[in-house]
């Protein structure tokens, strides 16, 4: 099959495919005398995977470790978990910190009664962020 076959069998464009082939998770296809290239199975199963992968925010550098490991079934087992186990702690770690963002901009939110007749109280909480306490963008700020 041709690299828009390819690309539509497993729902993403042609740039995709050509992303992954350029990172090395995807093997260069055979070209056919023409010059077109010419995938085959194993290429749309290995695309599947990569894509699943990165539906499970899964970073390109541990995709790349996890084809490794299919290779090696041998050694995979605990490597897979160990990894897993890792991306999960991550996740957990980001969600933690969108729930601590959320709760700030409720409140934030709340701040605001709607009453045009004075200064929103919410862009005067922006523009006094920095010197009232510290917030993600400030608490790191160094005088340059």
């Amino acid at each position: 099959m041709r690299i828009g076959e390819l690309a539509q069998r497993a729902h993403c464009d042609v740039q995709t495919v050509r992303f992954y082939e350029r990172e090395g998770l995807l093997e260069e296809p055979q070209r056919e005398v023409s010059g077109y290239r010419k995938y085959d199975s194993r290429h749309l199963t290995r695309l599947n995977f990569i894509r699943h992968c990165r539906s499970l925010d899964i970073p390109l550098t541990e995709v790349r470790q996890l084809l490794d490991f299919a290779q090696s079934p041998t050694r995979s087992c605990a490597s897979v978990n160990n990894l897993l186990d890792g991306h999960i702690e991550q996740v957990k770690s980001r969600i933690s910190t969108l729930r601590q963002l959320e709760t700030q901009l409720v409140s934030l939110r709340r701040s605001c009664d709607g009453d045009a007749s004075h200064p929103c109280a919410i862009l005067e909480s922006f523009m006094s962020a920095a010197q009232e306490h510290a917030c993600a963008c400030h608490s790191h700020a160094t005088a340059r």
